[in-house]
């Protein structure tokens, strides 16, 4: 299996031998569990862990659907069986009648007999269950097979598209680091001037001036959130080259780079800024779209 894969796929699967015939249907959508629910006629029942078993290794996670239905002439099959201890007593009776009341005969006494309920009856055809289940098993890997080929496909565009979202979340995060030191510097000047009028009149010691902007420039500093958020884009494409589930692990990186954006766009009060900071908020609500699709 190449990964990643989505989860959402579909697959149908025939096979037929002798007078048995099957086909399965596999429906997969996204969900944070592995929950598969079978569908199949109550008679073979018995066969439902037998294909729970044979599709576990192929999800991790996901909601499956699987439709198991045999074909017409298996699902018909009857036999017709005569109970025979029953027939007996209904001839017995029918000719106590005729003698006691010295009636004629109308009819063949198997013709009245037959005719009467529960002497001829149908059951349901026996069926060796261990052929039975071959038949459905190829059946059901042919449905396996073209779900996996979809899972596969809609999986490698997902990471074409969360490849490219990427370029352009390491894009912004290089113009606004670009763009760091000038803000700073803008910010140091404007903090500088607004407490010298402040202080016009007031003696203030350099060194404890110093000091205070070097603060506050500290707490508007967003370098170690640049630098987090350059490092989840780095593991963001690692994941994505690993041959394992990792739809969970990028769906929770996504929220680390929500956190990462929202602190930095709190720290630095610019328009600019604040711009690029939505549209990276854009791009990571269309990554964590795509996201919930991988398994």
């Amino acid at each position: 299996m190449k990964y990643p894969v989505s989860m959402t796929a579909f697959g149908r699967g025939e096979q037929a031998a002798a007078n048995i015939g099957w086909t399965v249907e596999i429906k997969s959508v996204n969900h944070r569990f592995c929950d598969i629910r079978v569908k199949i006629p109550r008679q073979y029942a018995v066969l439902e862990e037998k294909i729970k078993k044979e599709i576990t290794p192929f999800y991790s996670r996901g909601h499956i659907e699987v439709l198991a239905t045999p074909a017409p002439n298996l699902a018909e099959a009857k036999t017709l069986t005569v109970n025979l201890p029953l027939a007996r007593q209904y001839f017995t009776c029918l000719t106590e009648i005729k003698n006691d009341l010295g009636l004629a005969a109308a009819g063949t006494e198997l013709e009245l007999v037959a005719n009467y309920p529960n002497v001829i009856f149908a059951g349901d055809e026996v069926e060796d269950m261990e052929a039975t289940w071959e038949v459905l098993r190829q059946a059901l890997q042919q449905a396996l097979e073209l779900t996996q080929d979809m899972r596969e496909r809609e999986g490698l565009s997902l990471k074409n598209d969360l490849l490219s979202r990427l370029d352009i979340l390491a894009a912004t995060r290089e113009r606004i680091s670009d763009k760091i030191p000038e803000l700073t510097g803008q910010k140091q000047a404007a903090l500088e001037e607004r407490i010298a009028k402040l202080a016009a009149d007031v003696e203030i010691d350099p060194g404890r001036l110093a000091q205070e902007i070097a603060i506050l420039a500290d707490k508007a500093d967003v370098t170690e959130e640049l630098v987090r958020l350059g490092s989840h884009i780095d593991q963001f494409r690692h994941f994505l080259e690993q041959q394992e589930p990792v739809g969970r692990r990028l769906d929770f990186l996504l929220q680390e780079f929500l956190r990462e954006i929202n602190t930095m766009a709190s720290k630095i009060s610019d328009v600019a800024i604040a711009h690029q900071a939505v549209e990276l908020k854009n791009e990571l609500e269309k990554m964590r779209e795509q996201v919930q699709n991988l398994e």
